[in-house]
């Protein structure tokens, strides 16, 4: 009999889930072959083939209605969109994907079917299948056509990072170890802080890919898991001048998990204020322990977020992202 169950459970592992059925009125979705140039409403590019394995970033541009998709550093799929209108806008800013269900229903909106729903806020924005017109129509959720959020859905996991900007221009770039948070501070960098000055919980969520964001404005990192935080330390920061906002993702070279020195860019369009990061070590300093810490939990995945607003304010509606 348990042998029975065994076989059971294993089967369901390995049968592939039923496809949610695409609502009549949402846009079917229709590949165009082509990883650059403009896109029709409903059309999409899908080669998640050329890298096949690492963490996996998405952009989305607001003004171009177009999100593009990032594995490893390399872009494997775009697709048209339809974002929120002017009265409902989709927030810019940097996000996690906080929560995913194949087969979600709106509680909002009339019980609306949202076909792979991928959640980003908890007040309501999230990608989902929906109908594309060619122009942002949305009640502030990212609509994506029917066939490519179903591959989407399960190319993402929990916890990975979004970007939305409201920028035409949305390129990335490879960056150095962003050092910020990472490597141990050079001799004469600044005091250590008093033991003590930070806390850590990871048992809040035990899995999953990592956020760590420092506000210059709270004087705090803060760390999340899962969108989940589970640590947080204070921060003493020398000089002046404004850090700016900056954006990295962990990610690995070819058959390799461990290197340190290469992340992914995304940067505050419009910013001169590049992030050079010798300046941001010699500035800021804060617990070794939880430096430590962080050292530990930065694999591929890890997205470093950088910025001169306060974290727990609401989101800054110009804000906008483009490529360093």
């Amino acid at each position: 009999m348990k042998t029975t169950h065994t076989l059971l459970v294993l089967l369901m592992l390995v049968i592939p889930l039923r496809a949610v059925e695409k609502p009549s009125f949402h846009t079917e979705g229709t590949p165009n072959g082509k990883p650059t140039g403009s896109l029709k409403p409903g059309e999409y590019w899908w080669a998640p083939r050329i890298s096949p394995d690492g963490p996996v970033t998405i952009l989305i541009s607001l003004p171009q209605q177009v999100m593009n998709v990032y594995r490893n550093g390399v872009l494997v799929a775009r697709s048209s969109i339809s974002t929120g209108t002017r009265s409902h806008a989709t927030p810019t800013g940097v996000f996690t994907i906080l929560q995913k269900n194949a087969d979600h229903y709106s509680k909002t909106y009339d019980n609306a079917p949202m076909p792979y729903m991928q959640r980003l806020t908890w007040d309501g924005v999230a990608f989902h299948s929906g109908f594309l017109p060619g122009y942002p129509a949305s009640h502030g959720c990212i609509r994506l056509p029917y066939r490519f959020s179903r591959k989407l859905f399960d190319l993402t996991r929990q916890g990975g990072t979004v970007v939305v900007g409201d920028e035409r221009s949305l390129r990335t770039s490879y960056a150095a170890d962003p050092g910020l948070v990472l490597p141990v501070l050079q001799p004469g960098a600044g005091k250590p802080l008093a033991s003590g000055s930070y806390t850590w919980h990871p048992e809040r969520s035990t899995c999953g890919p990592v956020t760590i964001v420092f506000s210059a404005a709270d004087r705090t990192i803060y760390v999340y898991r899962n969108g989940v935080r589970i640590g947080r330390a204070a921060v003493r920061i020398g000089g002046f001048g404004k850090f700016g906002n900056h954006v990295f993702t962990r990610i690995a070279p070819a058959g390799d998990t461990t290197s340190r020195n290469r992340w992914m860019t995304v940067e505050r369009a419009g910013s001169r204020d590049t992030a050079r990061f010798d300046s941001l070590r010699r500035r800021v300093d804060f617990n070794p322990d939880f430096r430590s810490i962080l050292r530990g939990i930065t694999a591929p995945g890890t997205t470093v977020v950088i910025t001169d607003l306060p974290a727990a304010s609401k989101r800054d509606p110009d804000l906008s992202f483009s490529g360093k």
